[in-house]
């Protein structure tokens, strides 16, 4: 095998490297188009075919998504979670429901027995973003509000393997979300979560457990298992 071959192949995992850690790092968030081929050509200083073959195998592994005549896009921000958001993208609605529902359940029962002081922080933060953000009436945003706070009880759950497979499965999450709030914010459809946050500040499980349950059903029209929500919008 000549010897430029494993060098040429170092760089591109190289390369594979640095696109994958400003992606996983926040800093090209899902749905950013990432800089053109001749951006990062000059900002990483190698060559066009390097950068190509280096997007390429990104886009291959569901983390970019390269729309000719657009640009390159962040749809996920692990090789897991988009494997998953390919898998499931057209998953029936009450299937991902009930994932949601036994996964944020399961983790909003430990969140009320883990929590600390700087979970309750974010939270009540995350809360009060959540409520702005309804109220400036713009879905995109709301829907991003709505998944941070989601993210957050999972978080204070304390539980890294619940933590990680949680935040895989988030951009399928927001479309989920997406799809249920639509383009217009219905003040009528609006579902407060000040109860879920209430129960994870004094320790109270179960109610944690039930308010969380219930949240993923609401968009299908359906109450919850044991539940009885009738509200809609997140």
């Amino acid at each position: 095998m000549p010897l430029t071959s494993p060098r040429r192949s170092a760089l591109v995992d190289q390369v594979i490297a640095q696109l994958r850690n400003q992606i996983t790092s926040g800093e090209w968030p899902v749905g950013s188009r990432i800089p053109t081929e001749p951006e990062l050509v000059e900002l990483m200083g190698v060559a066009r075919n390097t950068v190509r073959e280096a997007v390429r195998a990104l886009a291959h592994n569901g983390l970019l998504d390269i729309r000719q005549g657009s640009g390159t896009y962040v749809i996920a921000t692990s090789e897991l979670a988009g494997v998953m958001h390919r898998r499931f993208a057209a998953a029936e609605p009450r299937h991902i429901a009930e994932v949601r529902s036994t996964l944020e359940s399961s983790a909003a029962r430990l969140a009320a027995r883990r929590r600390t002081d700087r979970d309750l922080l974010q939270l009540d933060a995350l809360l009060a973003r959540r409520e702005e953000a309804w109220a400036s009436g713009d879905a995109e945003v709301f829907v991003a509000a709505d998944v941070s706070l989601h993210m957050a009880v999972v978080a204070a759950s304390h539980n890294d393997v619940l933590i990680e497979l949680y935040a895989d499965l988030g951009e399928l999450v927001a479309d989920w979300l997406r799809a249920d709030v639509g383009t217009v914010l219905d003040p009528a459809a609006h579902l407060d979560h000040a109860r879920l946050i209430e129960a994870i500040r004094r320790g109270d499980g179960d109610a944690a457990a039930s308010e969380a349950a219930g949240y993923p059903f609401v968009c299908l029209g359906k109450d919850a298992p044991g539940g009885a929500v009738t509200a809609a919008g997140g």
